[in-house]
């Protein structure tokens, strides 16, 4: 299992020396009956894939220098955005309405090593999403595994009633600013209560910089302006598409995202392809037997996307870390081979033998119509629910 060490040693690469221009910004808006979250994803290459993950899957965490690594079974399917591969996600959605982005923070310090399952910080998020129903379940389930990385991530978490959360961790124990202590739901690449200081001093009208700071000062006055403003839909996600072009850093900016999570849409553009797209999550088919579904972040298409997703094949994963993993300065000589283990890593996951409750409904209906007289459809049928 050397997937996710993979994946370490080229953040660890990152905690080395990370250009300033690459941080990100979030933020959750509240008011009137809609739920968003915003996020601006600023880094040097912008080649990515949005999956389509399903419940009911078996998974266990990639780390191979751990004895005691995190296994759990997904209760949600997901959105995600990837830019280094299948199950190693930078944010997304799951069908629940919560949503997950993380950034990067110098400050982070994760637990010593203790008696809890190991999990890496990207595995982390696919993790939550696969588990988590409510911003609350986030914060639970974040203290039953202990993540083991020298990569220096904090994370913003909403869930589609507006609960937000900002997940850091502090001198090596978990922080979370969240209801009375989360006074503005924002975050960038700086603590929450530094950042909260900075913005106390400093007029959104006049901090220009694109530095962590700065942007937060923005981007948190746009976020309590929402709160007292009375939109419509598309004018909601209008606002949140405009804070995120104010928060944008020109050149680094590479996906700008914001998640409808009351209507469980997802609306994105990136650098090359200025359009934006949307994501009907209500679309796909999450059972576990279903085909895993991508889409290549860049697609030239414009509009409802979600009909364009096409099952998932390794050699566009394997094509998808080749270019990010050549974008990548200190990943571009990594061999070929070290390559395709990588891509081939997530195929190992199976359907549980523990069904989801969704999916049990699912196949009750199924069942109904099956045609069982077709002796391979029976075969496919039994061995797709008894694995």
């Amino acid at each position: 299992m050397f997937r996710f060490s993979i994946c370490c040693l080229y953040l660890f690469a990152l905690s080395i020396s990370v250009p300033s221009a690459f941080g990100c910004t979030t933020f959750c808006l509240k008011n009137n009956g809609e739920v968003l979250f915003g996020k601006n994803y600023d880094w040097s290459i912008g080649d990515g894939m949005i999956f389509v993950n399903k419940r009911g899957m078996s998974k266990i965490s990639g780390l191979e220098d751990e004895k005691n690594v995190a296994k759990w079974v997904s209760k949600y399917g997901s959105i995600t955005f990837n830019q280094y591969g299948w199950e190693a996600p930078s944010g997304g959605m799951n069908e629940m309405g919560v949503a997950i982005e993380l950034m990067w923070l110098d400050d982070t310090k994760y637990p010593k090593p203790d008696d809890r399952p190991a999990i890496d910080v990207l595995e982390w998020i696919q993790y939550q999403l696969d588990t988590s129903a409510s911003t609350a379940e986030v914060i639970r389930n974040a203290e039953l595994v202990r993540i083991v990385s020298k990569v220096n991530l904090h994370y913003m978490v909403n869930d589609r009633n507006g609960n937000a959360a900002t997940i850091e961790f502090l001198d090596g124990k978990l922080a979370t600013h969240t209801g009375m202590e989360l006074p503005v739901a924002t975050l960038t690449n700086d603590t929450y209560a530094r950042s909260m200081r900075y913005a106390a001093t400093n007029d959104p009208l006049t901090t220009r910089s694109a530095n962590s700071l700065d942007r937060f000062v923005r981007a948190s006055a746009r976020t309590k302006q929402f709160s007292s403003r009375v939109l419509s839909e598309q004018e909601a996600v209008d606002y949140a598409f405009d804070t995120l072009a104010n928060a944008a850093q020109p050149g680094y900016t590479q996906w700008s995202i914001v998640y409808d999570q009351r209507r469980l849409k997802v609306h994105f553009r990136t650098k090359d392809q200025l359009a934006i797209k949307t994501v009907d999550a209500h679309f796909f088919d999450y059972g576990c037997v279903a085909p895993v579904l991508t889409l290549d972040l860049n697609t030239t298409e414009t509009g409802d996307v979600s009909p364009l997703f096409r099952p998932y094949a390794r050699t566009a994963n394997r094509n998808l870390i080749e270019r990010s993993f050549g974008g990548t300065e200190f990943l571009a000589k990594v061999p070929a081979g070290v390559k395709d283990r990588y891509a081939e890593f997530p195929e190992r996951f199976t359907c549980s033998s523990v069904v989801p409750l969704r999916d049990k409904m699912q196949t009750r209906a199924e069942n109904a119509a099956f045609d069982w007289r077709d002796p391979s459809a029976y075969i496919f049928k039994y061995l797709a629910t008894s694995r």
